[in-house]
Parts: C-alpha cells; sequence; structure tokens
C-alpha cells in the first residue's frame, strides 16, 4: 500500500478539465464552450455514416434510375445523376441530386469532375427500345411488361450498351477508390481543429499523474508524453469524442493503424456505447522502434473489457455502431496482468492514418437483361423465350451487346454487381424474389424490386462480384431477405487490372 508521503500531488484542475472536454460534466462543457467559442467546422470529426461520398446513377430518368435515384436520397445517401438534359432531369428528380450533363457515348464528357468523390456506381442505362408504331408521351406502352407491341430500336445497341458501358467503366477504373477500404482518419491532411476531436484521458482520471496529448508533427498526429505509475497510476490515453454519427463499418473485417513508436505495447480501444466509462473492445500492439509499420486490428480478435477486466460473457463487437476510438500505453495488460512492453517515463508514437479494411463491396452495380448468353445457345427453343431473345437480331443484337458491356464490367478490377432481370413491369414491388445463375428463368419483375435490389447491392458485402438473374416469385419459394438472397450466389474470382 501506497504511504500517504510517497504520493505525487494530483492535478485537480486536470482532472475536471478532462470530464468536461468529453462532456462528462456538461455544465462545465458549456462553460468552456462560452468562453472559448464553438469549433469552426467539424473537418476532423468523421461523418459516421457509411453513406460518405456520392453515388453516381447513370441512366438516373429511366424506369429503373428514378427509383434507384428516389430510395439513395431517402436513405441519405449524397446522389449524382449522369443525364443528358438537366433541365429534364431537374423537373423529374428534384433539387435533392447533383445533376451531371455527360453521355457515355462520348467518352470526352466522362470527366474527372464527374467522377469526384464518387464511391460508387449504379448502371441503369439502355438503348432505348419503343413499339414500332410509336408510343404515348409517357411511354405507357414500353412500361406496361404485360401487353407485347412489336419493338424496335432508337439507338444502336452496340454504341450504347456496349460501347457506352465500356467507356463508363474505363472513367471508373481510373477514379474509384478501392472499394476494400475505408479512410476513417488521414493525419496528413488535417486541419487545426484536431483538438476537437482527440483530447487526452490519462490516469488523472483515477488519482494519477501521468500526462499525454496529440500534435501535429510532420504530417502525423503525435499520441506523446509521460506515464508514471505514481499513486497507482500507470497509464495515458487519448481518445475521441463521440462521433457525431455512428461509423458504420460492417461488412468490414477490422480497422488498420498506420504508425510509428518506440518498441513499447500500445492498446486500441474501440467504443459501441456512447458511455463515458462503458464497455470498451481492446487489442493490443507491440511497436518497432523508429519504424513505420501497418497494424490491423480485427474485429473478430477484439477483447471487450471494462477497465482492463475481461468480460467473459461478451457479445462480439456491434461493428455498424462505433462511437470512438482510443490509443492507451498502460503498465497493465488485462486482468491484472503486466504490460511486457512497458517502462514508465517518456513515449512517443506516431500516427499516420486510421482506416477499416475488410472485404470488397460493390462499386458497380449493373443493371443488364435475363437472356444475354441465350441467342445462339444450342437446344435453345426460341418459341419459349421472351421477345428480346427472339427478336434479338432485329433489335441489333440488343443482347449480345448487353453482355459485352457485362465483359467489360467484369473484366475491369472493380468490384461489382451485375442484374439480370426478367422481364420488368409497373406492378407494385415488395414481392418475393427468386436469385438464379446461369441464364435459364424466365418470368416477370417489378421496376420497384430491381431499384430496392440496385441499392442493397451496394450495402450488402455477399453482393459483390456476382452476375445473376432475378424475378418475381409465383410462389412461396422466393425470399425477401436480402441478405440471404445475395448468400445463395455464387461469386466470381476478381480480376485484378
Amino acid at each position: 500500500m501506497t504511504n500517504q508521503s510517497d504520493r505525487s500531488q494530483w492535478d485537480l484542475g486536470r482532472f475536471f478539465q478532462t470530464l468536461s472536454y468529453f462532456e462528462v460534466i456538461p455544465f462545465f462543457n458549456c462553460l468552456q464552450r462560452l468562453f472559448q467559442g464553438t469549433p469552426k467546422d467539424n473537418r476532423d470529426r468523421p461523418n459516421g455514416d457509411k453513406k460518405v461520398g456520392a453515388i453516381l446513377v447513370a441512366g438516373a430518368t429511366g424506369g429503373v434510375g428514378k427509383r434507384v435515384v428516389r430510395r439513395l436520397v431517402d436513405r441519405g445517401y449524397q446522389v449524382r445523376a449522369l443525364v443528358r438534359d438537366s433541365q429534364r432531369a431537374k423537373e423529374m428528380l428534384g433539387d435533392k441530386v447533383e445533376l451531371f450533363e455527360a453521355d457515355i457515348t462520348i467518352p470526352e464528357t466522362l470527366t474527372a469532375a464527374l467522377m469526384s468523390d464518387v464511391k460508387a456506381i449504379v448502371c441503369c442505362t439502355g438503348v432505348r427500345v419503343q413499339p414500332v408504331e410509336g408510343d404515348t408521351p409517357d411511354r405507357a406502352k414500353y412500361y406496361q411488361g404485360i401487353k407485347f407491341y412489336m419493338p424496335e430500336v432508337v439507338e444502336s445497341p452496340e454504341i450504347v450498351d456496349y460501347q457506352g458501358i465500356n467507356n463508363l467503366v474505363q472513367t471508373a477504373a481510373r477514379h474509384l477508390d478501392k472499394s476494400d477500404e475505408k479512410l476513417i482518419f488521414d493525419f496528413t491532411q488535417v486541419t487545426d481543429d484536431l483538438k476537437n476531436t482527440w483530447g487526452a484521458v490519462d490516469d488523472v482520471v483515477m488519482g494519477g499523474v501521468s500526462q499525454s496529448g496529440v500534435q501535429l508533427v510532420d504530417n502525423t498526429v503525435l499520441f506523446a508524453g509521460n506515464v508514471s505509475t505514481a499513486n497507482n497510476g500507470g497509464f495515458a490515453s487519448v481518445r475521441t469524442r463521440n462521433f457525431d454519427t455512428p461509423l458504420d463499418l460492417s461488412g468490414y473485417e477490422g480497422v488498420e493503424l498506420r504508425v510509428r513508436g518506440d518498441g513499447k505495447r500500445y492498446k486500441f480501444f474501440i467504443r459501441t456505447e456512447s458511455q463515458w466509462d462503458g464497455v470498451a473492445y481492446s487489442y493490443s500492439f507491440d511497436t518497432v522502434p523508429n519504424t513505420w509499420i501497418n497494424v490491423r486490428v480485427p474485429f473478430a480478435d477484439l477483447i471487450a473489457v471494462f477497465r482492463a477486466k475481461t468480460l467473459q460473457n461478451s457479445t462480439t463487437i456491434n461493428s455498424n455502431q462505433i462511437r470512438s476510438f482510443q490509443l492507451m500505453l498502460s503498465k497493465f495488460e488485462y486482468d491484472g496482468g503486466l504490460n511486457p512492453n512497458f517502462t514508465p517515463g517518456g513515449f512517443a508514437l506516431q500516427v499516420e492514418s486510421i482506416k477499416a479494411y475488410g472485404n470488397y463491396r460493390s462499386q458497380f452495380i449493373m443493371v443488364s437483361s435475363a437472356g444475354v448468353t441465350r441467342p445462339g445457345r444450342p437446344g435453345i427453343n426460341l418459341e419459349e423465350e421472351p421477345p428480346a431473345v427472339r427478336m434479338n437480331d432485329q433489335l441489333g443484337g440488343i443482347l449480345t451487346w448487353k453482355l459485352r458491356g457485362e465483359d467489360s464490367v467484369r473484366s475491369s478490377g472493380i468490384p461489382y454487381t451485375i442484374v439480370r432481370p426478367c422481364a420488368l413491369t409497373e406492378e407494385p414491388g415488395g414481392k418475393p424474389l427468386i436469385f438464379d445463375q446461369g441464364d435459364n428463368i424466365r418470368g416477370k419483375v417489378s421496376r420497384e424490386d430491381i431499384a430496392e435490389l440496385c441499392v442493397q447491392a451496394l450495402e450488402q458485402p455477399k453482393a459483390c462480384n456476382v452476375t445473376f438473374e432475378v424475378k418475381e416469385a409465383e410462389n412461396s419459394n422466393g425470399s425477401k431477405d436480402w441478405e440471404t438472397l445475395f448468400g445463395r450466389l455464387q461469386p466470381a474470382a476478381l480480376v485484378k487490372p
């Protein structure tokens, strides 16, 4: 037991400063903001919503495209619509959508500005088809999807469904970021408002005298200070305030830190609760003196703790509700065990970035068509096939060129989802669906359900690198559970460019 004479002087002021910074004492925090002012912006406080960056919708004024846009906007996504006529598109899509005039058949219009901050593309483009005898102004005959009207193509399928898709794919390949990474903190680009995100949580909160902080050094954040075991202390740490919106990292495998340390063993904590002193998920990692390393923190390896005591019956981390991060140097590991690479005194850990890593998610969702592989396939009975298959040649090889467009997507190296709907209708959505692979099924499906499917493909990890057909179920054999539907599909290997 420590004698009173051996104790170091405890800093009561720093204790209250810590609690007020993290809003544990709201009254003191309000006073602090009153005298210091509100931060000018939140550029260094990450938007935890996974819907960061724009979703580019090509074919945004078409039957499926306009429905995709509506759903994305309703879910809080930033939407950019690639359109030929911005005035017509504004009347149709409203004011919440960013419009960009371009034409996928004219490569020069597909500029870097179009792709700026774009995270994924939903491609609903297609050659214009109409009844031979003409269509009504609202294209009611074409959209009906039940009665057959002799069709004709207005444009060239080769130019639109192949060359246009290929142009868009090549543009995407040049500008899209890697889908399997999500940058959370980039300290090489940090602003002076870092102090409004990260704050020190040292053992002063338990009577100790250790001191630490963060500062910008050489385009990195430096977590440094002095850790002392006086007063039964022995840890120093820095922690973020709770994110304004919880980080949704579902579908990722973990968090990766780019660090340069001093040979000591540190801890990284993730919290999914907003409480100040609640359950945390911990991961210990060793550093190499004066050497940059990447530290991967798998969600599966995190240890649930409460004040360095492991919680044996705790559930695994809920990675779609991440509230805060914390870095710590501590004398202790877990349950009273000592940190084998700990020495009191000065320490320093530089951090360049914090990002999520994991499985690829789809970045190019293409709406194609069932039947694209059937023209010319041996054993096909054309009498049993839908009109597009029977009339492929008369329609300029429409399905043949759609398949070529699919091939461009599959060979691009971009994580993709290729949807092949059966006959599209204007019927209400929400019916059970059937997914299949091999291009053999026939049937119909609502444009409403295809639009919802496209949005789900952005959010379901198992939707990545799959090509499949879809129709609505005529009985109870289908499903409305997206995870189950996508989980039954066989993905293709990703082709690296």
